[in-house]
């Protein structure tokens, strides 16, 4: 095994050209670094330094060596340093998971407010549906997820970040595609494209609300806002979307508030329960700040 004693002292042979200055500079005596030095070239197995009476001079393989013997030793210098920030969550890397729509509306703004705060920590980001999140979260392959409610507030800590009301989507020509608000009465009848109660069900669960007292015809049921509202362009239907989603500006879809609707889509941060990351511990911090 090579040391950093080992490559210390080589690199100071190698810049005072000299045994003897190298040992004064070391603070040491000249025979042990000279075991040292011959100790490393057995290791690596190569011959690093061209000895003569007067001067010591560097082999090819030396100078390549030298490079990276510098660079190690710039390493190993920081390490204690970097170690420090990681554990006080100045630097570091967290994992962040997002919905779909969480990346239409609220990502960016968060994204900008983190890299502002915190400008030392890398982001890492994965768009999965909210269950899939929750999943990465347990794993430990996410640190924070941007998702939807329910979750396991055993397992996880979570607080509300972002709350936007449901547009109505419409294809071009449909009868609902001017005017003012719409009333979910005037709903009656419609074709409904609906959410799939597995990987959606926060939205799946949220649209029945809105709709209940109305019958409507029920058709294709997608997880993702995005294919819901490229089937609504295709006439497929009329959907139900979070407000956000209507910054897509799809080609053939018309976008409706709606009047007399108190439910709002919310998206939530949620974590592990005593996160060990303290970069995540920090942006937990910030968002106490919000």
């Amino acid at each position: 095994m090579v040391s950093l004693e080992q490559v210390r002292g080589f690199v100071v042979v190698a810049e005072e050209g000299s045994f003897r200055r190298a040992a004064d500079r070391l603070h040491m005596t000249q025979p042990p670094l000279s075991r040292q030095i011959q100790k490393l070239e057995r290791d690596i197995g190569v011959l690093l330094l061209d000895r003569t009476q007067r001067q010591v001079e560097l082999t090819p393989a030396g100078q390549a060596f030298l490079v990276e013997a510098r660079r190690l030793l710039a390493l190993a210098e920081a390490a204690p340093a970097t170690a420090r920030l990681v554990a006080g969550g100045h630097t570091g890397t967290v994992r962040i998971g997002f919905t779909a729509t969480a990346g239409f509306g609220f990502l960016g703004d968060f994204l900008n407010q983190l890299s502002v705060a915190l400008p030392e920590i890398d982001l890492i980001l994965s768009e999965l549906v909210s269950s899939l999140q929750f999943d990465e979260l347990s794993s430990g392959k996410l640190d924070l997820a941007l998702a939807r409610p329910p979750f396991d507030r055993l397992a996880f800590d979570g607080r509300p970040v972002y709350r936007e009301p449901l547009v109505l989507a419409v294809p071009d020509g449909h009868r609902l595609a001017t005017g003012g608000l719409v009333a979910v009465r005037e709903l009656e009848g419609e074709r409904m494209l609906m959410y799939a109660p597995g990987p959606a069900r926060y939205f799946a669960d949220l649209t029945h609300r809105v709709l209940a007292g109305v019958s409507y015809d029920p058709a294709d049921r997608v997880s993702q806002a995005h294919t819901m509202l490229a089937l609504v362009a295709a006439g497929r239907g009329v959907a139900l979307v979070p407000e956000a989603a209507s910054r897509l500006h799809l080609d053939g879809v018309r976008y409706r508030p709606l009047s007399g609707v108190s439910e709002r889509a919310e998206l939530y941060a949620v974590w592990r329960r005593e996160p060990a990351n303290p970069a995540l511990r920090r942006v937990i911090d910030l968002l106490d700040t919000w």
